[in-house]
């Protein structure tokens, strides 16, 4: 009844409109609406300038969601100094606040997703209060400015020296590359409004739309306590983070599409990082934490679905044996997997002692396979009796 009441009020009584940003954000998305299209007209772009503006998205957006994100926010990986100190380039670039600010943000959202009070842009408050409305009222009041949750990130130099001089590189990268691009191609105006104007504006929204579109739209198949969603076509505009349901229960993986064809360039670039000895310590989520995640919600889902069917025990009950036995066998795969992983890198055992273990493994491997596709298979079967 408290919480209820404490909704009610602020519901009724709204923070002030913080006026800074209400003009930036206006101003800006008019401005590209009309200056591109004139300009296009009028002059028009070429080859370099639509490169530069890639280029541009592409650094920025990285700088997000390999820095401020998977980097700094969730602590996913190392990078050496150099790419944390280009990322917090980057960041500015992409105007989000600072990197000690945008993570204390994130971190809070995590721990207290979906509350519509705690969650900073929780989408249980709408898509426009998710996407941008949380940050045109003054929402966080006193709370503005409190990094206790990160006190990790204040010991980091370069954050903190990204944080202190904030403004100054804002300017100076959204004014001072796209000059500087300008000049190298031989037409300043057409760079600040492409690469430095349009840019801004896409890349932010582009960002948002993991707050609001990732909890709205897409499937849940690792967890339905909280509203994100995987979406593999937002991924495409957003660098990878569309596999936003993941994110959510594991998000301590550098990765957010974990399939070999899902689209997560941030994936490929942290990798890429590590290989050439840029980054290390890349946390990976278990296999068997993450099988065992897909099976509980598919079985919840199923369960639910049973309840309304004739002779709905009877299925539960079976299914349940089924379940039981898969998490069985996924059990003693991933137990013998971290065997075989053991002796492939300590190099123990003899030939033939390691040709019978991974006889062994695979046998193992094909038992949990079969019997997964077992039990989705009487899943569907159950629910069409």
């Amino acid at each position: 009844l408290a919480y209820s009441c404490t909704l009610r009020l602020r519901i009724m009584n709204k923070p002030p409109i913080i006026w800074t940003n209400v003009l930036f954000f206006s101003l800006t998305f008019l401005a590209a609406a009309t200056l591109v299209p004139w300009y296009a007209i009028s002059y028009g772009f070429t080859s370099a300038h639509w490169i530069a503006f890639v280029a541009c998205m592409f650094y920025a957006g990285l700088s997000i969601t390999a820095g401020y994100h998977r980097l700094w926010a969730h602590k996913t990986y190392n990078a050496h100094p150099a790419v944390e100190f280009i990322f917090a380039l980057g960041g500015a670039f992409a105007l989000q606040n600072s990197a000690l600010h945008w993570s204390s943000d994130h971190r809070i959202h995590h721990g207290q997703v979906d509350d519509p009070i705690k969650d900073p842009y929780a989408a249980t408050n709408g898509f426009w209060y998710s996407h941008i409305g949380w940050m045109l009222r003054d929402y966080q009041g006193d709370s503005y400015g409190d990094y206790s949750n990160c006190r990790d990130l204040q010991r980091n130099k370069i954050v903190m020296w990204q944080h202190k001089h904030y403004l100054k590189l804002v300017i100076s990268m959204n004014v001072g590359l796209p000059l500087a691009l300008g000049l190298l191609v031989g037409d300043v105006w057409g760079m600040l409004i492409l690469a430095g104007l349009l840019r801004l504006v896409m890349s932010q929204h582009f960002t948002f739309f993991i707050n609001s579109v990732a909890h709205i739209w897409g499937s849940r198949p690792y967890t339905e306590k909280n509203t994100a969603r995987d979406n593999g076509f937002l991924a495409l505009f957003t660098y990878g983070e569309g596999y936003h349901n993941f994110h959510h229960i594991f998000a301590s993986d550098y990765r957010n599409g974990i399939k070999w064809f899902h689209y997560d360039p941030t994936k490929w670039m942290i990798r890429s990082l590590a290989a050439v000895g840029l980054a290390n310590k890349l946390k990976r989520t278990p296999v068997e934490r993450i099988e065992k995640a897909k099976a509980e919600t598919l079985m919840s889902k199923t369960q639910t679905r049973l309840a309304k069917l004739p002779l709905a025990q009877d299925k539960i009950t079976l299914l349940q044996q089924e379940y039981d036995l898969l998490l069985k066998k996924l059990q003693n795969y991933c137990s013998l997997q971290k065997q075989v992983l053991e002796v492939k890198k300590n190099n123990m055992a003899k030939q033939c002692e390691r040709s019978a273990l991974m006889a062994q493994y695979h046998e193992l491997e094909a038992a949990w396979e079969n019997q997964k596709q077992a039990w989705l298979a009487l899943n569907a079967r159950l629910l069409k009796a």
